[in-house]
């Protein structure tokens, strides 16, 4: 099994730390995983994607070719990347901030209001952490307990709180989209 996902957003959305959060609940899992990340020159707000292949033997190839799941934070993430999804493949989008467009057919295109969720929890910030515990439950690419470890070992220290929310938060809201 080769699962690769793509996040992708604009920076200061927590897209990179979410990334490396997936990758490590995989090595929890008992999973390889790898991780890259890239982004523009600005410090916040210039496009960043971080990209996660997840598989139960070796990677020979370390980066995402054709992605199963998008986890698309901005406008502009969808846009560039919703194309480049594997057939059948999972598109996970914040109902805040991407407006429906263009997709390949067979294309699950699945959105969540990450953005207003995060808010309900005191803090927008945590929406990239909405979303990627609805994706980690849309896709099984990791146990939630894996993933809630990652996050307790990965966030800042005094953050695992909110995180953790926001996580459950992402990973009920899934329930209501599984069927879509």
């Amino acid at each position: 099994m080769r699962l690769e996902i793509r996040l992708a957003g604009f920076g200061g959305q927590g897209i990179i730390l979410a990334g490396l959060l997936l990758a490590r609940a995989a090595i929890y899992d008992g999973k390889r995983a790898v991780q890259s990340q890239s982004y523009g020159a600005e410090a916040r707000g210039g496009a960043c994607k971080s990209e996660v292949v997840i598989s139960d033997e070796r990677i020979d190839y370390p980066l995402v070719i054709t992605p199963d799941a998008l986890l698309a934070m901005s406008q502009q993430a969808f846009d560039k990347y919703a194309r480049d999804l594997r057939p059948n493949g999972i598109l996970l989008a914040d109902s805040d901030l991407v407006r429906e467009g263009r997709l390949e057919s067979g294309i699950r295109f699945l959105k969540i209001p990450a953005t207003k969720i995060a808010e309900g929890l005191g803090n927008r910030i945590v929406a990239t952490m909405v979303a990627l515990g609805a994706l980690v439950e849309l896709t099984g690419a990791v146990s939630r307990e894996a993933m809630e470890a990652s996050v307790r070992d990965g966030v800042p220290k005094g953050a695992e709180g909110i995180n953790l929310a926001a996580l459950r938060e992402g990973f009920e809201f899934s329930k209501n989209i599984r069927g879509a």
